[in-house]
């Protein structure tokens, strides 16, 4: 296996990039080479001032067999090695790797980084005991007892806990079903929300966003519905506005964008940005219209959302990183993302 350092994401073909994720031990659109790229040009929407790509190839006979992308900066008060997409804009990152190839590349590109009594690749540091602290690992990743078998084998200090939770919602294709499998007062206040939305004297409209001449529109609306939450408001600097434009643009130009509003009247009252991908929904942001809260349209829109998911075969509804209590009430389980740090 022949591991190559490289210093740009377009070092690595695209379309073999994103086949890799498809085949791999984690197929999620935080993985995919354009959503990386892009949070590589803006380092997560400005969450990190300095950092150095450590992104590493691996190949055997011409065939791309793992990719492991890596950068190096200062965190928690020492140098570290971290997963291009953490921390907080990336719910699920992970090595991107065939289960059945996962232990010798771990071990290969643990070799590679940490050559025993050498320089780093990068040529500038020895690696010593630069940690690789690796956060949002799905609970269910197989590389959590990878890192801990290698640590073993090579006598390394392995720690992992968990991040955060991520509920999720299973889902059998039928709404009504899915309402019955809920809290009895949770789903009669689902609805009673959404009849009274679709009875009130307004035109109350949900619909998704499928046209690409006004998506630079919708996108701004979104924004400025983010905007009336002030924790949203803070977060939503520039750096990021422009970080969030980008990814939902290729999103969309790869076709799993999932964005939706409910309009009252003509005004939209809520927003929700979704990924769309691999028959599942996975819930990234929203934004509710101060203005209209008599009628919870953050709710109303929500349920569409699940009925949308159950009426076109979605098998669930993730709700990603978060404990807030509205996705309880809707009926989300407990999935976790860990972190992991495996060092000398």
């Amino acid at each position: 296996m022949e591991f190559t350092l490289h210093k740009d994401f377009s070092a690595i073909n695209a379309h073999e990039w994103n086949a890799l994720v498809e085949a791999g031990i984690t197929d999620a659109p935080f993985l995919r080479h354009e959503y990386l790229n892009q949070w590589w040009q803006t380092l997560g929407g400005g969450e990190w001032k300095q950092a150095e790509l450590v992104l590493v190839s691996a190949s055997e006979n011409g065939r791309l067999i793992g990719i492991a992308p890596l950068f190096k900066a200062d965190y928690d008060g020492r140098a570290a090695l971290l997963f291009v997409g953490s921390i907080e804009i990336s719910d699920y990152l992970d090595l991107i790797v065939r289960a059945e190839d996962l232990p010798r590349f771990l071990s290969g590109l643990i070799g590679f980084l940490a050559p025993s009594g050498s320089l780093d690749p990068l040529g500038m540091t020895p690696f010593g005991g630069l940690p690789f602290d690796l956060y949002n690992l799905p609970d269910s990743s197989p590389t959590l007892a990878a890192l801990k078998a290698e640590s073993d084998r090579r006598g390394w200090n392995y720690h992992e806990e968990i991040y955060r939770p991520t509920p999720r919602i299973a889902l059998t294709g039928d709404f009504e079903a899915y309402l019955a499998g809920i809290e009895k007062k949770q789903r009669h206040e689902i609805k009673r929300k959404m009849r009274r939305a679709a009875e009130d004297e307004r035109n109350v409209r949900f619909y998704i966003v499928e046209d690409a001449s006004t998506l630079d529109a919708e996108i701004d609306d979104f924004f400025k519905l983010m905007i009336q939450d002030p924790n949203k408001a803070g977060f939503l600097t520039d750096a990021m506005r422009a970080q969030m434009t980008a990814t939902l643009k290729s999103a969309f130009a790869n076709g799993y964008l999932w964005m939706a509003f409910l309009e009252v009247d003509g005004v939209k009252a809520a927003a929700a940005v979704n990924f769309d991908y691999k028959n599942k929904l996975w819930g990234y942001n929203s934004g509710v219209n101060r203005d209209f809260m008599e009628l919870s349209p953050g709710w109303v829109l929500l349920g569409h959302q699940i009925q949308w998911a159950c009426e076109h075969g979605r098998y669930e509804f993730d709700f990603m990183r978060g404990d807030e209590e509205y996705k309880y009430r809707f009926g989300g389980v407990n999935k976790f993302v860990m972190r992991a740090i495996l060092k000398q």
